[in-house]
């Protein structure tokens, strides 16, 4: 089966300004994915690796990337397709609290 890599970001203003009831069900959405397989976490802070020409690892702390919203956390899904992949993400706290959901088909050789 086809997986996907998640990246949910939101931030704390839009979580608190979204109604509790949908908050809830969100939450509850998430547990379900989680007692279904999903592996799904909260996103700690990043470390930025480098290794030019294979000669030197350079690391460096904090995200490569910057986003108007905070990442809040990752999953890693398996779905029949990208649609299916969509609605599974669609009822998660990033999605419905004011933030967003990104889904990364994962191709593997």
């Amino acid at each position: 089966m086809p997986k996907f890599i998640t990246i949910g970001y939101g931030d704390r203003e839009g979580y608190d300004r979204t109604p509790t009831a949908i908050r809830d069900a969100a939450h509850a959405h998430d547990a379900a994915l989680q007692k279904n397989g999903v592996l799904m976490g909260i996103a700690g802070t990043p470390v930025q690796v480098r290794n030019p020409e294979a000669a030197r690892v350079e690391t460096m702390n904090g995200p490569f990337m910057s986003s108007s919203l905070p990442v809040a956390g990752f999953a890693i899904i398996e779905a029949a397709d990208l649609a299916e992949a969509i609605d599974m993400v669609s009822r998660t706290p990033c999605a419905v609290a004011h933030g967003v959901v990104e889904v990364w088909p994962l191709e593997q050789p």
